[in-house]
């Protein structure tokens, strides 16, 4: 009995095994170093040699602008304009004359090339006539601006006279993932170099617009506060991942989301800075495109919405020249997904002007195919041409250039858009109703092809006026009288 009650045993104990040892196991981790802790001795690790290596690279910033401090609204009345600053010129600067003041900024930045490379945000130092950058040792020098870009929301500064500074590398901003950590180094509200950690949230985050940036963020919880503005977003080995650049709160504090640009891009536009760019240069793609949405991937016969489809492309856009056309849905820039306008257009820009991307893409009738599209900055032919009026007439004052594939990228205009664009209106051209960013199509019944069409226009002996524009989007005709 004793026997068989053993053997029993024995027969389930082993059966036991074979099912432990038949259990599914669990699927590897993306990264074969990602686990969570084990015990109370990995719990009570610390991140403090991470902040060792990277904070010495983080700086504080102190930048100062020139602003006008109040306008009078007849200031551009050549009669009143005039008449005001006469009566009142003598009191607190004036009504006709702006009084400039200086604006001071805070934020952080951080060290990139030990020669003294510094990235900030656009919004800190873009327009800065005076910069101060303090090192974590409390070494200061003056800083300039060497590029910055108001749409990546990223500025590149020199330090003078510096050599041999602590610098962070660039880490992989493609290669992160949702739930890694993360710490963001920086100067909140002026309290000095502060270190705050929390996980990579979300990514491609693209459909937002904070500040003067906009397109493609990483969204991260760790605690990011005014003045934390340019300073760094690092990973576990001390890498760049992002610079921070804004949050989105209620009452001005942080509530846990916060947005980096991601190193991919920060890297392209410290390298053509570094190259002696003095504006960050895009590869133009040429293209319009829309995500796609359940009911497009249905009709494309596509099991997930995916990618984006191209609804137009410019006559001299690369994408054309590659074979793509309106209507095909691109799924991937170089491997990378694509699943949004502003994703793909940061993939590209990541990538650089002068190189080549693979695209991936599908045909109207569900084919795969792939093509290498070329990555040129937009066409500036036929010249743009700028022009100022100085005819007598109700023009005068008026600046306008041709509109091109370059004008037309740079002041994000319709792809079709042809005549000439106003960039400026002084004197009499002020009051006609004309605007910044009007694309002017016909003066007086006689269509406009490009600047030298208004200057001849503009000399035109006449009193009535009727000028044709397209202004956002919508066609309208102005008129007035000279």
């Amino acid at each position: 009995m004793l026997r068989q009650g053993v053997g029993a045993a024995l027969g389930v104990l082993a059966g036991l095994l074979l099912a432990v040892i038949l259990l599914p196991q669990p699927p590897a981790p993306l990264h074969a170093d990602a686990r969570v802790p084990a015990d109370r001795a990995e719990i009570t690790l610390s991140f403090a040699p991470v902040v060792r290596d990277a904070a010495p690279a983080v700086v504080n910033i102190y930048a100062s602008r020139l602003v006008e401090q109040r306008r009078s609204p007849f200031a551009a009345d050549p009669f009143f304009g005039d008449l005001f600053e006469d009566f009142f010129g003598g009191f607190g600067g004036g009504f006709g004359a702006p009084a400039p003041r200086v604006q001071n900024a805070l934020g952080s930045g951080v060290i990139v090339a030990p020669e003294g490379i510094v990235v900030s945000n656009h919004h800190v130092v873009g327009d800065a006539t005076d910069i101060r950058v303090v090192l974590a040792d409390r070494r200061e020098y003056d800083a300039s601006v060497i590029l910055s870009d108001a749409e990546s929301d990223i500025a590149v500064l020199r330090l003078e006279g510096a050599a041999d500074l602590p610098a962070l590398g660039f880490a992989d901003s493609d290669g992160v993932e949702v739930g890694e950590l993360v710490l963001a180094i920086g100067n909140p509200f002026g309290v000095g170099q502060t270190v705050s950690s929390g996980i990579i949230s979300g990514l491609a985050r693209s459909g937002i617009a904070l500040g003067s940036g906009r397109g493609y963020f990483i969204q991260t919880d760790a605690a990011i506060n005014p003045g934390n503005s340019g300073g760094a977003l690092v990973d576990m080995r001390g890498r760049l991942v992002g610079i921070n650049t804004a949050i989105m709160t209620r009452g001005g504090g942080s509530v846990g989301v916060g947005f980096a640009v991601p190193s991919n891009l920060v890297a392209q536009v410290v390298a053509q800075a570094q190259d002696g760019e003095d504006r960050f240069q895009r590869p133009w793609a040429g293209v319009r495109a829309q995500a796609l949405d359940a009911g497009l991937a249905e009709a494309f016969g596509m099991t997930l919405p995916e990618g984006v489809v191209l609804t137009d492309l410019h006559a001299e856009s690369p994408f054309a020249a590659a074979g793509l056309r309106a209507g095909d849905v691109v799924l991937a820039v170089d491997g990378g997904p694509v699943n949004s306008a502003p994703e793909m257009m940061f993939r590209l820009a990541a990538t650089g002007i002068g190189g080549a991307a693979e695209i991936a893409y599908l045909r109207a009738d569900g084919s795969a195919e792939t093509t290498t599209v070329a990555l040129i900055p937009p066409p500036d032919s036929p010249r743009r041409d700028p022009r100022v009026i100085r005819a007598d007439s109700a023009l005068r004052g008026l600046s306008v250039e041709t509109v091109n594939p370059a004008v037309i990228a740079e002041h994000n205009l319709p792809l079709d858009a042809q005549g000439a664009l106003v960039t400026d209106l002084q004197g009499i051209a002020a009051r006609t109703g004309l605007r910044r960013g009007d694309i002017v199509l016909a003066i007086n019944g006689v269509t406009v092809a490009d600047s030298a069409d208004v200057e001849r226009a503009a000399q035109a002996g006449t009193r009535n006026w009727q000028v044709e524009v397209l202004r956002e989007g919508r066609r309208l005709a102005l008129r007035f009288r000279f």
